[in-house]
């Protein structure tokens, strides 16, 4: 399938918000490149990245039913839109279920079970360490606690200028 009818579908979804498009877009390069450089499999890959660009499909939904944009809002409000839109595209049921569990799951830290959910993880938040600007003590604290590739921790590294762990 071709990832771009995906971000075309998705900043349609997000039209008049060019905050959100920019941030999935950011998040999806980082995811795309983590992924790269980690060598994992070509369906894994597949996955994070269509993961990455809807990951905050839920978003709107949260805010017009619960007033907030907060995590777990986002995770219960994503997966069923993201479903409709991956069956449209005409995606496998394996690829959507998958897809919907990391949406659900994406700002959950615990219980990680697979290389697309860390670097989903990991790439979102360094797009909202520099959106939301996270103290140090927060990035060091993150770093710690939830970062596992040795490429995500580099960029990490590199963007806040912190020594290796």
């Amino acid at each position: 399938m071709n990832l771009d009818s995906i971000v075309m579908e998705m900043i349609t979804f997000d039209k008049g918000d060019a905050k959100r498009i920019q941030h999935f877009m950011k998040v999806h390069a980082f995811a795309a490149l983590i992924g790269r450089e980690e060598k994992i499999p070509s369906d894994v890959q597949e996955t994070l990245e269509i993961a990455a660009i809807l990951h905050d499909i839920g978003i709107h939904a949260a805010e017009e039913k619960y007033h907030s944009t907060a995590g777990v809002y986002q995770e219960k409000e994503g997966p069923l839109p993201a479903k409709h839109l991956l069956k449209k595209i005409g995606y496998s049921s394996p690829v959507i279920e998958r897809v919907c569990y990391l949406i659900g799951h994406h700002h959950t830290y615990q219980n990680v079970d697979g290389m697309d959910y860390q670097i989903l993880l990991e790439s979102d938040f360094l797009v909202n360490a520099f959106e939301d600007k996270v103290s140090q003590n927060g990035i060091l604290a993150f770093r710690q606690n939830v970062f596992r590739t040795k490429t995500g921790i580099h960029l990490l590294n590199q963007f806040y200028g912190l020594a290796s762990a």
